[in-house]
């Protein structure tokens, strides 16, 4: 089977900026672009297939729909991952998601919670994220929200390109100015805003605030999240893991000149970092640039890297 290269949606933000014009040459549709959705079938924004020419033009949705000959086996009922590329040129709100109960209740039947992870693509000196609170108890968290004594509240954490971060759903967190990340995350458009540092919109109003849902799902006191890092050197290459939870699994792939990979018997999604050079599958070779981004059909035993990049990979748990 062809590998599957899809089409970005861009979502303009009120934090966004032109870097993945700048750095990754996207057809972004102004200088205030905030998010690219590169691998998508959430009904607010849907990728579509570039190649192969027999599902051009057709939705990742749609896609995974009509033929789950490409997906395997055990599959859920839609798409369950979403992966974006964000561009922060100013600080994203602080803000929180829910689990998938608390989501169905309360966002509609069918919304999935969001636990998220991001790998940190480009970082000016300095920059840094919201990770987390200092909050003990609840009283004290509410406390805290309700007086805005933020800088208490708040635990900030500096960031350097190449770090990882597991946002487990429950975690206060926010994106900081400068900051380029590839965000892999369960197919949810779901956020409650803690605090946005008073900004407007366009219009010249406050952004709206979600305090009750932020208090209801975030996780009292916060503990970090272990991550158990696995690295396998094969000779100038590497393939990192970097975590595996109940919703997905997280891989960076280095390849200096060369490098096989031997996959799982399911699909994979694949994005290309850093770089640029070939990949090579079920007899096929293709022209990798930076920012291109596709599915691995499920049954593909191998992919082989050939050129200097980095891809992030990842695939869902089922």
């Amino acid at each position: 089977m062809d590998l599957i290269f899809l089409k970005p949606v861009f979502k303009e933000k009120i934090w966004g900026g032109n870097k993945l014009k700048e750095e990754f040459n996207l057809d972004t549709p102004s200088n205030k672009t905030g998010e690219a959705w590169i691998i998508s079938a959430h009904r607010n924004g849907v990728s579509q297939v570039i190649s192969p020419k027999e599902f051009e033009g057709m939705g990742l949705d749609e896609l995974y729909g009509d033929h789950r000959e490409i997906f395997g086996e055990n599959l859920d009922d839609t798409f369950p991952l979403l992966v974006k590329l964000l561009d922060a040129s100013d600080n994203l709100s602080v803000q929180v998601h829910p689990d998938d109960e608390y989501a169905s209740i309360h966002e509609g039947e069918g919304e999935r919670g969001k636990t998220e992870c991001w790998y940190i693509v480009s970082a000016d000196e300095g920059a840094e994220i919201v990770y987390g609170h200092n909050a003990k108890t609840k009283e004290e968290f509410i406390e805290s929200v309700e007086e805005g004594k933020w800088n208490n509240l708040l635990r900030r954490v500096k960031v350097k390109k190449g770090d990882f971060f597991d946002v487990p759903y429950g975690t206060v967190h926010a994106i900081g100015k400068g900051i380029v990340i590839l965000e892999t995350q369960q197919s949810s458009d779901t956020t409650y805003r803690v605090y946005d540092y008073d900004r407007k919109d366009k219009e010249g109003n406050k952004r709206e605030l979600h305090i009750e849902d932020s208090i209801n799902v975030s996780k009292i006191p916060h503990i970090d999240p272990k991550l158990n890092i696995e690295e396998t050197v094969l000779g100038n290459s590497k393939i990192v893991k970097y975590l595996s939870n109940e919703f997905f699994s997280v891989y960076k792939y280095i390849s200096k000149d060369k490098l096989s990979v031997e996959l799982e018997n399911t699909y994979y999604l694949m994005t290309v970092v850093e770089g640029c050079g070939k990949v090579s599958a079920n007899g096929k070779k293709y022209d990798l640039k930076l920012a291109d981004s596709f599915i691995v059909p499920s049954g593909t035993e191998k992919v082989e890297f050939e050129g200097n990049m980095e891809i992030i990979a990842s695939r869902a748990e089922q």
